[in-house]
């Protein structure tokens, strides 16, 4: 159970950094393109968009779920940048569905999966019947063929 709890904490910390790295590099080509600063930030925001490209390789989470919840961290992210850099002060409605979205975002990737949990998924036996009824096995995930 703890090191579930260390894995969700790891997988933050690698959300935060990535949100970090997209929106500040995006961040820093917009204030080239829009505000006309130095094409120097251009390269470096453009790198820093390539770090922000490699960071999410290193979830424990597959790739599906890991965008889907990176996507809920970067709403809460782009929010607080704007806040911060740009004196954009989210509204009331920006930080009730912010809040919503991270949260939502922290219970997938916090919930048990069947592996990580070893829930047990009964399945069905082929060919064996018992009361005109496919019998059924409760067989653990990873194990579903060693059983027969």
């Amino acid at each position: 159970m703890l090191s579930n709890w260390i894995r969700v904490i790891a997988d933050i910390g690698l959300f935060v950094g990535a949100g970090l790295c997209e929106i500040g590099g995006g961040w820093l080509v917009w204030k080239v393109r829009k505000d006309g600063w130095h094409w120097v930030f251009f390269i470096v925001g453009s790198l820093v968009l390539v770090l922000y490209g490699i960071i999410p390789t290193f979830q424990s989470q597959p790739f599906g779920r890991t965008y889907a919840v990176y996507g809920g961290f970067f709403i809460g992210l782009s929010l607080f940048w704007g806040w911060v850099f740009d004196s954009q002060r989210p509204d009331k409605w920006d930080f009730i569905c912010s809040a919503i979205a991270v949260s939502a975002c922290i219970v997938m990737i916090s919930v048990p999966r069947n592996r990580e949990a070893g829930n047990v998924l009964p399945t069905p036996v082929s060919g064996k019947k018992r009361n005109g009824n496919t019998e059924m096995r409760i067989v653990r995930p990873g194990n579903a063929f060693s059983s027969l």
